[in-house]
């Protein structure tokens, strides 16, 4: 007499497991996230990656400004990307310009996600009177052009990197506040918060461990959106000549830098600036739309 081998246990699938799993369903997703791991990878490496240092004014020769794309200095130093007007290799300038563009980008979307987690979750939970002064506030912020409000802050602060990032989270949190605001409305209906209000629990607990953990992923999904807004704006406004100094390259002001000389046929010192945001903001936002299409299911196409 034989006896059937006993049934396998079902297998246990985590949320990360399942969120990766379908992430990586979509090959356009994948293909985002490589673009901005490359992107990425090239700004932490500049100083070992990058053929010359543009902060460097002592490398620079102004004998091998405007050198088109595969072009050699007396030196044979190879510009594989072309020289600016200043002599400064285009595909080192790219790099380091990167470092500023992310570090504007991600500095501002992490100080504006805090301030904008703190005042959307005071709103709903107190609700009444401070949610309403609150959320007007919100609505007066976000009833102003995000470049508006950063040129005039620009304008009283000066020009810098950190003025920068100042200017764009002061753009950026309301968007955070409303997020979260209506995220924790709908999670402070459901039983789970009611219990924990009947069993007395502090309120700093209810809040934390309760209502936040459930509002992080439509909260994820607007940070990375916002993370491509914001470099998209830091890049404008150094365009506009009041975001970073010229002294420190970022890709707006590379792109502006070379803006005079497009009708002259020197395209390349704005055009390859130009490929390497366009690619920057487009892999950042491929990995947004399919984050957002994991975390909420109900939106995918």
């Amino acid at each position: 007499m034989t006896t059937a081998a006993p049934a396998s246990a079902p297998t246990v699938q985590t949320p990360l497991k399942r969120f990766v799993v379908e992430f990586f369903d979509s090959r356009v997703a994948v293909l985002g996230l490589g673009l901005l791991v490359l992107v990425v990878s090239s700004a932490l490496l500049a100083p070992w990656i990058a053929p010359q240092d543009p902060y460097d004014l002592s490398k620079l020769d102004i004998m091998s400004g405007m050198l088109p794309p595969g072009s050699a200095d007396m030196d044979g130093n190879v510009f594989w990307l072309g020289s600016d007007e200043q002599g400064r290799d285009l595909l080192s300038a790219i790099i380091y310009g990167l470092r500023t563009s992310l570090l504007v980008g991600f500095s501002s979307t992490a100080m504006a996600l805090a301030i904008g987690l703190i005042v959307g979750m005071i709103a709903a939970y107190a609700g009444g009177s401070t949610d309403a002064t609150i959320m007007r506030l919100v609505d007066i912020q976000l009833s102003f052009p995000a470049i508006l409000i950063a040129l005039i802050l620009l304008a009283v602060l000066g020009k810098g990197v950190d003025k920068v990032i100042i200017a764009l989270t002061a753009v950026q949190w309301a968007y955070y506040a409303r997020t979260v605001r209506s995220a924790a409305l709908v999670e402070r209906r459901k039983e789970y918060v009611e219990a924990a209000q009947c069993l007395a629990l502090p309120k700093q607990r209810v809040v934390l461990h309760h209502l936040l953990p459930n509002c992080l992923p439509p909260l994820i999904v607007v940070a990375t959106v916002q993370v491509a807004h914001a470099i998209t704006l830091e890049a404008t406004l150094s365009f506009l000549g009041v975001g970073v100094p010229v002294t420190q390259p970022s890709l707006g002001m590379l792109i502006a830098s070379g803006f005079d000389y497009m009708l002259s046929g020197e395209f390349w010192v704005s055009v390859f600036p130009g490929l390497a945001l366009l690619i920057t903001v487009v892999s950042i936002n491929l990995v947004g739309d399919q984050m957002r299409d994991v975390l909420n299911p109900r939106l995918q196409h």
